[in-house]
C-alpha cells in the first residue's frame, strides 16, 4: 500500500519538477539540462543517506538566483561560465559533507528565521521582476530591479501580446489549480501551455519557446581550478551553503514536525552534500529540498522516502519520452510557473506577526531591503552579517534583572514584573540576562557595580549565573575583578546557580574562596548571607 503511495506521489511530483526544473535553470541563465539532471542524481543520491520521506532534492528559485549572481563575477567572454558552475556545484558538496563531518548541523540558525523570511521576501521579488521580461517578450540590459522594472514600464507599448496573453492565462491557470492540491498544477498547465503552442503555432506569432534540450553532460573546457580560483570558489559556495541547508532543513524538519517523523541535522547536511557532488558530477546545479516540492510530496501523500526515487525516475522518463512536445513550451508558461511558486514567498503574514509581537520587524525588512538594493548575492551576505549583529548586539548589551522572592516558597522572581516578590533587607539579587561572556561580562559587572554604589544600603549581593553555561578568561577576569571591588566596598558577594565545572575553573584561577562562596540554587545563596548577617 506504502510503495503504491509513493509511485502515485512520485509521477505527481515528477510533473512539478519538469517545469520547475527549466525555470529555474533559465533564472541561473543555463541550459534546461542541467536542472533536469541535477533534479534526477540529487534526488538518487540523498536516497542513499537522507532520511525525509518528503525531501525532493532539485534545484531551487533561491539557489538558482544566488548562482546566477555569482556566475556573473566570472567573465562570460571566455566561456569559463559553465565550468565554473559545475565547479561551484562540487564545492557546495564538498563544504556540506564537511561541515557534516564536523557536526556543524547547527549552521542554519546563524541565519534567524525573521532574517530568512526578509531575504525571501526580498529574494522572490527580485526574481518575479527578473520573469518579467520573459512575460512581456522582451530583453532589457538593466543592471538592478529597480532600473530592470523601470525599463519595463517605460517599454509597455512595445509589450509582445502574445506573449503576455500567454504568460497570464498560465498563471491565472497555475493559481486557480492551486485551490485543489491533488491535481498536479504544474505539470496540467505545462501540457496546455504545449498544446497551446501546437494549436495557435505560438512560435510563428513571436512567443519565444524552450527548444530542444540536450541531456548529455558536455565536459570540454572543464579544468581543475587552481588555488585562487578554489578559494574564490568557496567564498561563492559558502552563500549556496547556508541558504540551501537553511531552506532544505526549514523544509524537512516542518513537515517532520507535522508528521511525527525523526530527522538529524547533521544526516540530513551529509546527504545534501553528496546529492550536490552526484549534480556536480552531471554537470548539474545546486540541489536541495525545497519548500514547493516537500508541500507536494505532502499533498501527494508520501509514504516513504521511495517517493524521491520514482519522481526521479518519472522525471527521467517524462523528459525522455516527451522530448519534441517540451520543445514546444512557450518560456512565458515557465515564467508564469516561477511566479506561482513564489507568491507564497509575498505573502504578508510573517512580517505581520513581527510587527503584532513587535519583535525583529525591521531586521526582516532590512534583509529584504538588503536583497534588493544590494543584489542577491551581496543580499545574502549582508543578511548573514544582519544575523550575527543581531545576536552580538543581544549578548552584548549590558542587561540584568533585579529577583525577589515569591511568597513563602523558594522560587525567585523578577521583581519589575511581580511587585508582590520581596528581597531581603539590604540585599540584592542580580541575574544578567546573557550569559557572562569576553563581549559583555565588563559592562554589566560595571553596571551592577553602578547600581550598589548607588544604593549604598545594600551590603551583599547575590549574582546568579543561570544563565551563564561557562566562563571564558575574559568574563572570569571580570568576575574576579568585581569581587575585588565588592572586597573594597565591604560588600558580601555570593554566587548562585554555578555549575561545577564553573566552580572547577575559580578553583584553578585561585579563587578558591569564591568558589567556595558559590551556591547550586539561589535560595541557598540567600539563606547563607541571611545567616551571615545575623
Amino acid at each position: 500500500m506504502g510503495r503504491g503511495r509513493d509511485i502515485i506521489a512520485g509521477l505527481s511530483i515528477a510533473g512539478l519538477m519538469l517545469p520547475e526544473a527549466v525555470a529555474y535553470a533559465g533564472i541561473a541563465g543555463l541550459p534546461p539540462q542541467r536542472a533536469i539532471l541535477a533534479a534526477i542524481a540529487g534526488s538518487l543520491a540523498y536516497l542513499l543517506i537522507g532520511r525525509s520521506r518528503f525531501a525532493i532534492t532539485s534545484a531551487t528559485s533561491s539557489s538558482a538566483a544566488i548562482l546566477a549572481a555569482a556566475l556573473a563575477t566570472f567573465p562570460a567572454a571566455h566561456g569559463t561560465q559553465p565550468a565554473m558552475a559545475t565547479l561551484l556545484v562540487a564545492m557546495v558538496g564538498l563544504i556540506f559533507g564537511v561541515a557534516a563531518v564536523a557536526r556543524l548541523g547547527g549552521l542554519a540558525s546563524f541565519i534567524s528565521r525573521p532574517v530568512l523570511r526578509g531575504f525571501a521576501f526580498g529574494l522572490a521579488i527580485t526574481i518575479i521582476i527578473k520573469q518579467l521580461p520573459v512575460i512581456v517578450g522582451l530583453s532589457f540590459p538593466a543592471a538592478n530591479v529597480a532600473e530592470l522594472l523601470l525599463a519595463i514600464v517605460q517599454a509597455m507599448g512595445r509589450w509582445h501580446g502574445a506573449s503576455v496573453a500567454t504568460g497570464l492565462i498560465a498563471l491565472a491557470a497555475l493559481l486557480a489549480l492551486r485551490r485543489v492540491p491533488a491535481l498536479p498544477g504544474a505539470f496540467l498547465v505545462l501540457i496546455g501551455g504545449i498544446g497551446a503552442s501546437m494549436l495557435f503555432d505560438l512560435p510563428a506569432r513571436g512567443v519565444a519557446t524552450v527548444g530542444m534540450i540536450d541531456l548529455m553532460p558536455h565536459w570540454d573546457g572543464l579544468v581543475l581550478p587552481d588555488w585562487r580560483q578554489a578559494s574564490r570558489l568557496v567564498q561563492l559556495a559558502v552563500p549556496l551553503v547556508l541558504i540551501l541547508f537553511a531552506e532544505s532543513w526549514g523544509t524537512m524538519r516542518g513537515l517532520a514536525l507535522r508528521h511525527g517523523d525523526t530527522v538529524e541535522p547533521n544526516r540530513e547536511m551529509g546527504a545534501l552534500g553528496l546529492a550536490n557532488i552526484a549534480s556536480a558530477v552531471v554537470q548539474g546545479m545546486p540541489v536541495g529540498a525545497g519548500f514547493s516540492a516537500g508541500s507536494a510530496a505532502e499533498a501527494a501523500g508520501a509514504a516513504t522516502r521511495w517517493t524521491g526515487l520514482f519522481a526521479a525516475m518519472g522525471l527521467a522518463a517524462l523528459v525522455l519520452l516527451a522530448m519534441p512536445l517540451v520543445a514546444r513550451l512557450p518560456q512565458p508558461v515557465l515564467a508564469a510557473v516561477v511566479v506561482a511558486a513564489l507568491v507564497h514567498a509575498l505573502d504578508p503574514a510573517p512580517l505581520v506577526r513581527l510587527w503584532r509581537i513587535r519583535r525583529d520587524l525591521m531586521v526582516a525588512l532590512g534583509a529584504a531591503v538588503g536583497v534588493l538594493v544590494l543584489g542577491v548575492l551581496n543580499g545574502m551576505l549582508f543578511a548573514i552579517l544582519l544575523s550575527l549583529g543581531v545576536l552580538i548586539r543581544r549578548l552584548a548589551t549590558p542587561h540584568f534583572t533585579l529577583l525577589g522572592r515569591l511568597g513563602e516558597g523558594h522560587d525567585y522572581v523578577d521583581l519589575a514584573r511581580h511587585p508582590e516578590a520581596i528581597c531581603p533587607p539590604g540585599m540584592v539579587i542580580v541575574r544578567p540576562a546573557e550569559p557572562l561572556f569576553f563581549a559583555n561580562a565588563e559592562r554589566i559587572l560595571a553596571r551592577v557595580a553602578e547600581y550598589q554604589a548607588g544604593h549604598r544600603q545594600i551590603r551583599s549581593i547575590v549574582l546568579s549565573l543561570e544563565e551563564s553555561f561557562d566562563l571564558d578568561s575574559t568574563a572570569l577576569d571580570a568576575l574576579l575583578e568585581f569581587e575585588t571591588l565588592m572586597e573594597t566596598r565591604k560588600v558580601q558577594l555570593r554566587l548562585a546557580r554555578v555549575r561545577d565545572h564553573v566552580r572547577d575553573l575559580l578553583r584553578d584561577a585561585g579563587a578558591t574562596a569564591l568558589a567556595e562562596q558559590s551556591n547550586y540554587s539561589v535560595d541557598d545563596a540567600v539563606t547563607a548571607l541571611s545567616k551571615e548577617n545575623r
